[in-house]
């Protein structure tokens, strides 16, 4: 799995803001799987409302005793007899199925219930495709009949911004959408970043376009 490196935890108050690091999970040969929280952006978070993920509740710990245990209850369950479409939407490799690390990376870990997500800092090699999202929708109000799926988007490096100098821009023609995802946005600005493409996954829309995914591969 040379094409996942570190993941980091994330979390933001809701739609609409920010997403902030607040922990990372890595793992190594030697030492497997370990959590810990980034100071930094847990009291940054704190001033929107953050509060330590229930499991881990001490910040200035290391946790290295059931990361993956834990952290993969927020996964599917393989046994689902819908298991190969949500495999198959996330770009999941087939033998990687019950690697825990590896569906934290590939699915965010998302769940309804709480705002936090795992982005996984890829590595731009031969194969590499994964699911990411546009974000800023819902500040660019994007016609909702603008994208189809399947179609190919243009996107540039945006060095200059002041929240993210690994920040990359995604447009349609010259009509701009919004930004890779936080930390997904970082494999594009690596060696050999730029032969990633970007296509449309999938579309959420209600009047408007909500959340648009995409498909980011070498």
């Amino acid at each position: 799995m040379k094409a996942i490196g570190t993941i980091y935890l994330t979390w933001r108050k809701g739609k609409g803001s920010s997403r902030k690091r607040v922990g990372v999970i890595k793992k190594n040969v030697s030492n497997g799987v370990s959590f810990s929280y980034l100071l930094d952006g847990v009291r940054e978070a704190e001033k929107e409302g953050f509060t330590p993920y229930v499991d881990f509740p001490d910040i200035t710990k290391k946790y290295s005793d059931n990361v993956l245990e834990i952290f993969g209850q927020r996964l599917i369950k393989t046994e689902r007899p819908d298991v190969q479409k949500y495999l198959d939407y996330w770009a999941i490799d087939a033998k990687y199925k019950d690697d825990k690390f590896y569906l934290l990376a590939h699915t965010q870990g998302i769940l309804s219930t709480d705002n936090f997500e795992f982005l996984a800092e890829f590595n731009p090699i031969k194969g590499l495709s994964f699911i990411s999202e546009i974000c800023g929708l819902s500040y660019t109000k994007i016609s909702p009949d603008l994208l189809k799926i399947g179609e190919e988007l243009r996107w540039e490096l945006d060095k200059k911004n002041k929240y993210d100098t690994n920040a990359v821009r995604v447009y349609k023609g010259d009509t701009y959408l919004g930004n890779v995802k936080l930390v997904h946005c970082n494999v594009f600005h690596k060696n050999g970043g730029s032969k990633l493409r970007i296509h449309v996954k999938s579309i959420e829309k209600n009047g408007q376009l909500n959340r648009t995914f995409i498909n980011i591969s070498f």
